[in-house]
Formats: C-alpha cells, sequence, structure tokens
C-alpha cells in the first residue's frame, strides 16, 4: 500500500507545496514560514515512506501517514493567512484523498486532527486574516485542480476495470464447473429453459442429452475417487469435442452430463449421442489400460406436451434409465418422440 501511495504524496504534497509557496511570496512570509513550509511539502513524503517501510505493521503505518497529511494540509490554512482559494482547495482535496483510499471512516477520522493541527498553526502564526486570492494564486492552483482531478479519474478508472475483471472471473466461476470444464448446472438450465420457451413460442426444434457413466460407483470402489475424477473429465472431453459452439453441454452433478441442442432434430441429436458413446468406450485410462468406460445416454427432443424444463430433463432421463436398463452402453430415445426406439 505504502509503495503505491508514495508517488502521489510526493506529487500531491509538492503541488500543493508550490500553491503555499506563491502565497508565502505575495506576503513576503518569514524565513521559518517558509522551512515549515518546505518541510510539509517536500520531506513529510519521503519520511512518511519510511516510516512505513520499517513498521512491522505497514498498513498500520501508512494509515497513520495518511491520518498526517490531513493534519499538515490543515496547517497550511492559517501559514496562508487563510487565502480563499488555495485554503478551500487543499482541505476539500486531501478529504477527496481519505475517501478515494476506500478506507472506511478514514475521512472522519481526520478531521480531530486537521482541526488541531490547524488551531497549533493558527496559534503561531497569529492566525492572520487575509482571505483575498490574487491572480497569481489562482493560476498557481489550476495545476493542483487539474492534475487531481486526472489522477483520481486515473485510479477509479483502474479500480473500475479491476472490479470488471474480478466480476467477469466470478461469472465464469459461477458459470463452469471447474472439474469438467463444462457448463454448471444452473447456466445450462437457464439455456434450456430458454431453449423449451423458444420452442413453445416458435416451434424451433431442439434436443436435450442426459449421459450417465456406467457403473461409476464400482470405478470409485475399486479404484479411488481420483480416477473417478479422472474418468468424468475425460468423458468431459468426449462431450466438448462432439457439440457446436451454440450448443451447451453441462455437468448435472455426480457422473450425469446434460448437453442442450439448439434447433436440432431429434434424429440428428441422436447420431451425435451416438457419436459421444462410441468415443467413449473408446477411452483407455494411460494408469488402468484395461478400464473400460462406458455411457448410458438418454435423447428427448423438445415437446409441446412439456410444459415445465422438468418434464423435459424427466424425458432424457428416462430415455437414459431405458437405455441402462437394456443393458447399458447405449443410446435410447424418448418414448414421446414418434418412432423413438433405443438405438446403438
Amino acid at each position: 500500500m505504502y509503495r503505491r501511495i508514495y508517488p502521489l504524496r510526493v506529487l500531491g504534497m509538492g503541488l500543493g507545496g508550490a500553491v503555499v509557496a506563491v502565497v508565502l511570496w505575495e506576503r513576503q512570509a518569514s524565513l521559518t514560514a517558509w522551512i515549515v513550509m518546505a518541510l510539509l511539502a517536500f520531506a513529510w513524503p519521503h519520511v512518511a515512506y519510511l516510516l512505513a517501510r520499517r513498521s512491522a505493521d505497514p498498513y498500520r503505518a501508512e494509515v497513520r501517514n495518511l491520518l498526517m497529511d490531513s493534519a499538515m494540509a490543515a496547517a497550511f490554512v492559517p501559514l496562508m493567512h487563510f487565502n480563499l482559494l488555495p485554503s478551500v482547495l487543499i482541505v476539500a482535496l486531501t478529504m477527496v484523498d481519505k475517501i478515494t483510499t476506500g478506507i472506511r471512516g478514514l475521512w472522519a477520522r481526520a478531521i480531530p486532527g486537521m482541526l488541531a493541527a490547524g488551531t497549533v498553526s493558527a496559534l503561531a502564526t497569529g492566525a492572520q486574516w487575509a482571505p483575498n486570492t490574487s491572480m497569481l494564486v489562482v493560476m498557481a492552483c489550476l495545476p493542483v485542480m487539474v492534475l487531481h482531478t486526472l489522477s483520481v479519474s486515473v485510479v477509479s478508472y483502474r479500480l473500475i476495470r479491476k472490479t470488471a475483471h474480478q466480476n467477469r472471473l466470478l461469472d465464469e466461476m459461477r458459470r463452469i464447473d471447474t472439474l469438467t470444464g463444462l457448463y454448471a448446472r444452473g447456466f445450462w438450465q437457464e439455456q434450456a429453459d430458454a431453449a423449451l420457451r423458444r420452442h413453445h413460442a416458435t416451434g424451433e426444434p431442439a434436443c436435450l442429452l442426459m449421459l450417465d457413466i456406467d457403473h461409476f460407483k464400482d470405478i470409485n470402489d475399486q479404484h479411488g475417487h481420483t480416477v473417478g475424477d479422472e474418468v468424468i473429465r475425460a468423458l468431459a472431453h468426449v462431450v466438448l469435442g462432439n457439440v457446436r459452439a451454440n450448443d451447451c453441454a453441462g455437468r448435472y452433478g455426480g457422473d450425469e452430463f446434460a448437453i442442450l441442442l439448439p434447433g436440432m432434430q431429434a434424429r440428428d441429436a441422436r447420431a451425435v449421442a451416438e457419436r459421444i458413446r462410441a468415443q467413449a468406450e473408446g477411452l483407455r485410462m494411460r494408469q488402468l489400460p484395461d478400464l473400460r468406460i462406458t455411457s448410458s445416454i438418454g435423447v428427448a427432443a423438445a415437446d409441446r406436451r412439456q410444459q415445465s424444463l422438468r418434464d423435459w430433463m424427466n424425458a432424457a432421463d428416462a430415455a437414459m434409465y431405458v437405455a441402462k436398463n437394456e443393458g447399458r452402453n447405449r443410446v435410447a430415445a424418448s418414448c414421446t418422440e414418434t418412432g423413438a426406439l433405443p438405438v446403438g
């Protein structure tokens, strides 16, 4: 944190010091006032960096440094005899800096220190009042306003970009199953529900495949869950290799997969299912070459009689169990389709 703030503190305090210097020059200030200004504006940023760097708790040390920044900015105000524009500018930008740190309540914690520092400075300088701002001082304030606005904008832009990137990662985590790389259950169910609604509205065809690894419990029991995970990943790779870019292949849970094929007729969907089944049968695990992996797949076309996604999923699930009951390692179509007979 302190490394990121250090260059900003050097720039901010330096520009603020330049404004104070113009005011001090106009009022022909004493050498003491010049020394105080130089220490606060140009020496303090480096001292703050060293304090944070050498601290056992750099974060807490930097928070204290930020509070000191505010106190020093307030001390400038009586030093300038309350010259209106630079006084308001320095105090306002100091509070903005505390808010933009994102540290909860830091701006409020800074107020007592600012009041105390301003009071001490006023007593030391005699609390002289000269609020008028000359054109020269106005010109000196312009770089501070412009550069501070730009720097805050850059920081805000980076924060927005970082937040957007994190949101994309979170969305990706929500959509993708980490084990398989397929879509997670919630996402593909949303896509399937939308496809069913389109079918009801326009008649656009769509098919849903439900795939289950045969005897998966035995694989886990005999070879362990690590091998089971490898089998699931291998099947997912086969599935991904047989779907189109606009299809939605997801993990239903455990060793079950669901594949949404929008715009596809039942006959073509059965062909896709058969390719997946055949390629799954040909899989061999490097560490267990004798392990035979097979799958049972149910196919269900979207139908107007299916009132909900649950109905469609039940149809595909029922077809999958037909495949299992008829000997596994096969594809079966839902009985709601015309001429729907097990194939494979």
